[in-house]
């Protein structure tokens, strides 16, 4: 296995929030089902909500395509029994990790009071 390329990304908690309050069909547009099922789990905390927006965007920054050619929601962030987050690819981005040769996309995401950061690392067949 190798690394394809790594992905980092923060963000300002209060900027979700007021995303959150300003536009309703927010999440909806940027996460799927599960996911907003999870927040729901989480009370809709903008922190949990940050921190999966963040692991989106750092996703796509290991492949090194940046959100180009798919939709956020084509990437789903979930959490195991541990609370590890686990990625799942659907769709347009699903295609492209089949075209990068992408086994496996970890990701990791903390946050503070004020920030959240996540970083991902996509992991490649030997070729």
């Amino acid at each position: 296995m190798n690394i394809l390329d790594i992905g980092v990304d923060i963000i300002e908690i209060h900027r979700i929030k007021e995303i959150l309050e300003k536009n309703p069909r927010f999440l909806e547009k940027m996460f799927t089902s599960e996911e907003i099922e999870y927040f729901k789990k989480k009370n809709f905390k903008a922190e949990t909500i940050a921190g999966n927006f963040a692991a989106k965007e750092a996703i796509s920054k290991s492949i090194g395509t940046g959100i180009r050619k798919f939709k956020l929601r084509d990437i789903e962030v979930l959490r195991n029994e541990l609370g590890k987050p686990i990625v799942k690819t659907y769709n347009n981005f699903n295609q492209i990790c089949i075209d990068y040769n992408v086994l496996e996309i970890k990701v990791s995401i903390s946050h503070c009071r004020d920030y959240v950061v996540a970083n991902a690392i996509a992991i490649t067949k030997e070729g």
